[in-house]
């Protein structure tokens, strides 16, 4: 449930691969070469998150028996 919930994970990870490609490269001859190569690992790393939603129906089942009362029909209006 945490994996899921929890961004935290995914926030670093992505920051480590983004610092990762910047560091190899050393420098670069403009500003343009640098949005280039971080778009490009963008579109790679964006690739993979659409594995990440399959745990998302188990911890939604999770969350519905932990949490019930937080899972049932909205309280009416005027309560």
């Amino acid at each position: 449930m945490r994996r899921v919930v929890y961004t935290t994970k995914a926030i670093e990870s992505l920051h480590s691969r983004l610092r990762k490609i910047i560091k190899t490269r050393g420098h670069f001859p403009s500003n343009d070469a640098a949005t280039k190569l971080l778009w490009l690992a963008l579109r790679n790393i964006t690739a993979d998150w659409g594995r990440a939603a399959k745990e998302w129906r188990e911890t939604i089942n999770q969350s519905a028996v932990l949490y019930e009362e937080r899972f049932t029909a909205p309280a009416q209006a005027g309560r």
